[in-house]
């Protein structure tokens, strides 16, 4: 059984309601749900959120949209300062419908912080409501980024999944991995597109990109990461980086907060 946190601000009788809680390197949650919807942002360090269906790098400066009965866990990367709003049925219908991660404004990281200063059971008519209202409007807007990378479930693409987790850098073939795990090339390939909505190589490339994503917002530079996650060559890597989350590899470490 999934097990629900229970916290005060899953029933409180508002909109929305913050929540913040400040966490060391290498803590992890544990897998979890929750009665409403969470957003969660994170003023520094990089939180890896992982659901039943996909992975997600979510560094400082975004925000991951989390539907309520959504199970997930959270891992740390980093001294995380985490600040979250949990969001009532009817105030979540401003944002998406499946867990997405958003390019947080300026402005919406701003209203974060200052309902994290409110009280549970704040003024509707008062700041309280002026600031939900304002929250509500910038998590519409808020543009959704690739952040998340499908989890293949198959045991042998898990294993092929773990492997390259820990080592985004292999350089291996499809049927250099089809022979590491037993399997056919073709089967592999069938079997990857079935289960993730991709195929093997932009597979590893979604993986490579959101691991460098990861790297860069701990403060490693650029060319440095792609070559960490496989890339041969600081412009290929920067050419790749920019075509899939339309920034370059310096604007992620621009957003690591403080």
């Amino acid at each position: 059984m999934i097990p629900n946190l229970n916290l005060p601000q899953d029933a409180v009788d508002r909109p929305l309601a913050a929540f913040q809680r400040d966490y060391v390197d290498g803590q992890v949650t544990g897998r979890h749900q929750h009665a409403r919807v969470q957003l969660l942002y994170a003023l520094r360090g990089v939180m890896r959120i992982t659901t039943d269906r996909a992975a997600f790098v979510v560094p400082a400066g975004r925000a991951l949209w989390v539907p309520a009965g959504e199970p997930h866990s959270v891992g740390i990367v980093g001294a995380v300062a985490m600040r979250a709003l949990f969001l009532r049925a009817d105030a979540a219908r401003a944002g998406p419908e499946d867990v997405t991660v958003l390019a947080a404004s300026p402005l919406l990281r701003e209203l974060i912080l200052a309902a994290c200063d409110e009280p549970l059971e704040w003024d509707e008519r008062g700041r309280g409501g002026h600031l939900a209202a304002l929250i509500l409007d910038e998590i519409r807007r808020a543009p959704s980024l690739p952040f998340g990378v499908p989890e293949p479930r198959e045991p042998r693409l898990a294993r092929m999944a773990a492997a390259l987790r820990a080592d985004p850098a292999i350089p291996w073939s499809l049927e250099e991995w089809a022979a590491e795990v037993g399997a056919s090339p073709r089967s592999l390939s069938r079997l990857f597109r079935a289960e993730t909505g991709l195929s093997f190589g932009a597979w590893r490339q979604a993986l490579r990109l959101a691991e460098a994503a990861a790297l860069l917002a701990q403060g490693m530079p650029p060319a440095r990461a792609g070559a960490a996650v496989g890339y041969a060559s600081a412009p290929a890597f920067g050419a790749a980086f920019r075509a899939a989350f339309g920034m370059t590899p310096a604007g992620v470490q621009g957003m690591r907060g403080g």
